[in-house]
């Protein structure tokens, strides 16, 4: 299983925000670069890397952060926020992003992930499915829609997607453990690969998470800031439960 440290950038910082509020933000470092060698260093295996204002702009505003956090960390990244057209991700990956995630688009505009799955293979596209009560949200999780996250991941997959990553929008930031069964749900029901998102506030979600086969890892963000869970324990917990 898989632990990715969350990097959430906000104006060249990195940051996280309660529940997805830009009114409610903590800032971490003024350096993405060190904290990515940080994560790096510690044994992640990926970073998720999310452009806040990106995703509240509609297209991607924080390059040079990005640009620095290749640089500096010798591991695969993968970067979601404002990213709505396949010539944005073509930009990304050409920059040493390993993978890019689709939010928004996928729900407006599904045809547009299906061409980059098309274009640059399935296994750099990701999608980043955003629920509140069961329904997927947009726009940097400031607006709703009528839409069933189940009915868009099913529909995703007929295009190609392979993996997505579930974000239970209600749990984020607040230690209360991820929405571990909608996550599994997601996982059982079309057979993508899952990442689940939002909510980790200690070891115990991550052996909770673990022991769902059905899903590939987890995004852990203000838990390891915060101090709640260190990433060697998180890793530790990983590494034993696959191979059991």
């Amino acid at each position: 299983m898989l632990i990715l440290p969350a990097i959430d950038l906000r104006d060249g910082r990195v940051v996280r925000l309660r529940q997805g509020n830009p009114d409610e933000q903590t800032t971490y470092s003024e350096s993405p670069a060190d904290v990515a060698r940080a994560w790096s260093d510690a044994g992640a295996e990926w970073l998720h890397v999310v452009d806040l204002d990106g995703a509240f702009a509609g297209e991607p505003a924080n390059i040079a952060p990005i640009r620095s956090i290749i640089a500096s960390a010798d591991i695969p990244i993968e970067v979601g926020g404002g990213i709505r057209s396949v010539g944005t991700a073509a930009k990304l990956l050409a920059l040493g992003v390993s993978r890019v995630i689709f939010g928004t688009v996928a729900v407006t505009h599904p045809e547009i992930v299906g061409e980059a799955v098309e274009r640059f293979g399935s296994e750099r596209i990701v999608v980043g499915l955003d629920s509140r009560n069961g329904n997927v949200a947009v726009r940097g999780w400031t607006e709703a829609s009528s839409l069933a996250v189940l009915a868009v991941a099913q529909h995703l997959k007929k295009s190609g997607v392979i993996r997505i990553i579930h974000t239970d929008i209600a749990r984020d930031g607040m230690f209360t453990g991820p929405d571990i069964d909608t996550a599994a749900l997601l996982a059982r029901e079309t057979g993508l690969s899952v990442i689940t998102s939002g909510g980790v506030g200690s070891l115990a979600d991550i052996r909770r998470v673990a022991e769902k086969k059905e899903l590939e890892g987890v995004i852990v963000g203000k838990a390891l800031y915060d101090g709640a869970v260190t990433l060697q324990a998180a890793l530790e917990i990983a590494r034993n439960t696959s191979r059991t």
